[in-house]
């Protein structure tokens, strides 16, 4: 009981850090970069920053009030305690965005939509790893897609154009270009902080060669293996041993040249992996 308490406390504490990290990095991408430049990005921060720009509105204020329907939603769709960590976390960001004393640190086009989304990024995703979101695109995303056939990333891909599509009419056509630029820095950045800085790839194998191909992965990848059993279904119908492992994708290629080294004609199919936690994955698990 003592030691889930530990656990539970320690992982409020690893949220709250991660969640006030992010804050203040979207806080310094806005106040340093977009917002001196009337530059936007995609989702609710996008639509928050083109209303800024026409209106003059106080940013804070704008980021409050277009994200209630979200958090609502959240609520809704995910549970209590997402939706409360993401109030609070939409509150703490609109109350920096006027406390911090952050100055634009560039002028240049091009460093500002780079370095703009790098930051938001970095903000959204490290908000993501504590447990919330910043900008309530994803939810939204996420409750059109149980309603259709559209994929989460179809969705926001829709919203965004039509963000951007504004940002064209309504500020310029360079504005918006240059905002498609800062877009892509911030989503390639929140993949980044979200799946980790190491990417891992599964990988089945169907072989027959499979306990030998099993002992190149442990002994010398220093992986851990998953053996399922399993019937061949085309042709013969047979026993086999089917076996799964996750590695890096740095490891993909020399682990593919070992599996045919051993069978040439092995069954091999690789699916990319978003995150992992436990298992033999990382090299330190094994002494």
């Amino acid at each position: 009981m003592q030691s889930q308490i530990k656990s539970k406390n320690a992982r409020f504490i690893k949220d709250l850090l991660l969640i006030s990290a992010g804050i203040v990095s979207a806080c310094f991408g806005l106040k340093s970069f977009l917002m001196p430049n009337e530059f936007i990005d995609g989702g609710v921060t996008g639509i928050s920053l083109i209303v800024h720009t026409l209106t003059g509105y106080n940013l804070s204020y704008l980021i409050i009030l277009i994200n209630i329907p979200f958090v609502i939603l959240g609520f809704r769709q995910i549970g209590r305690g997402f939706a409360i960590k993401t109030a609070i976390a939409i509150l703490v960001l609109a109350v920096l965005l006027t406390a911090l004393p952050f100055q634009p640190i560039t002028h240049e086009k091009l460093l500002i939509a780079f370095f703009g989304g790098l930051f938001l990024g970095g903000g959204i995703g490290l908000a993501m790893r504590g447990g919330c979101v910043i900008d309530g695109t994803e939810v939204l995303a996420l409750y059109i897609s149980r309603k259709s056939t559209l994929t989460v990333g179809n969705i926001i891909l829709i919203l965004n154009i039509i963000i951007f599509a504004f940002a064209a009419i309504f500020l310029s056509i360079e504005t918006a270009m240059y905002s498609i630029l800062t877009y892509l820095s911030a989503s390639r950045t929140v993949d980044f902080v979200v799946n980790g800085i190491e990417q891992y790839t599964g990988v089945t194998i169907i072989s027959e060669s499979n306990e030998e191909i099993k002992q190149v992965i442990i002994d010398r990848m220093k992986r851990g293996v998953t053996v399922y059993k399993g019937e061949g279904g085309y042709g013969e119908q047979k026993d086999i041993n089917i076996l799964y492992t996750v590695v890096t994708k740095l490891e993909i290629s020399t682990l593919l040249t070992e599996i045919r080294n051993i069978d040439p004609n092995a069954f091999v199919v690789q699916q990319q992996i978003a995150d992992i936690k436990g298992g033999v994955v990382k090299r330190h698990a094994l002494h």
